[in-house]
């Protein structure tokens, strides 16, 4: 998917029913450009300030699924509220981020938009939201249960101590034990180990 400014009667493609009118009185308020992007590994959102003649600018992975992109949309929304009450005075992640965060999340969670189980989490991290959602396994991991299946596509921890699987470029793998929060993993072409988020997406290998 190019990169493109979302006209906003198409962002009802990417967001969840019930969502548009109140996302798109934020994005018209506040006049910001809404760009859709091809997938980020590193990133799902971001967001860049107005300044001079420029608008604020949000950029959102247009591959995510609908949950996924609201979410994601709010967090950088978030930035542009914190930005307009605090400019570049306070840090981008830190507490004025997370209550504007929290304060518009619940907005959202309160019209029951989000499934039972997204919801359920998402009221979890009210009190203290994550810098990314990649941060957050718990989130990351219900979310992933609304994404489009790919054929051999799963997440490290539902595979057995002892499977191998590939990443994007085509390293291969073989899962090894956990240690604390993530999974030791040795590549077989080099033997390096590398530690790797349990909810990470990876291509299984059916060695049958």
């Amino acid at each position: 998917m190019p990169k493109q400014e979302a006209p906003l009667h198409q962002l009802k493609n990417y967001l969840p029913d019930g969502s548009f009118d109140e996302v798109c009185h934020y994005l018209m308020y506040y006049k910001v450009q809404l760009t859709i992007t091809r997938e980020r590994k590193s990133v799902l959102g971001d967001y860049r300030n107005s300044y001079q003649n420029k608008n604020h600018r949000i950029s959102v992975n247009g591959n995510l699924n609908p949950y996924s992109f609201l979410i994601t949309l709010l967090h950088e929304l978030a930035h542009l509220f914190t930005f307009e009450r605090y400019g570049h005075r306070v840090l981008a992640h830190g507490q004025e981020w997370k209550n504007e965060f929290s304060k518009v999340l619940a907005q959202f969670l309160a019209k029951h938009i989000f499934p039972a189980d997204i919801q359920r989490t998402l009221l979890k991290t009210l009190q203290n939201p994550a810098a990314s959602s990649c941060a957050d396994t718990a989130l990351l991991r219900v979310l992933h249960q609304y994404d489009k299946k790919k054929d051999g596509i799963t997440l490290i921890e539902t595979l057995l101590e002892g499977a191998q699987f590939t990443i994007k470029g085509g390293r291969i793998f073989i899962k090894e034990e956990r240690i604390r929060k993530r999974f030791k993993c040795k590549e077989l072409a080099t033997g390096k180990i590398y530690l790797f988020s349990p909810v990470y997406e990876v291509q299984a290998i059916d060695l049958k």
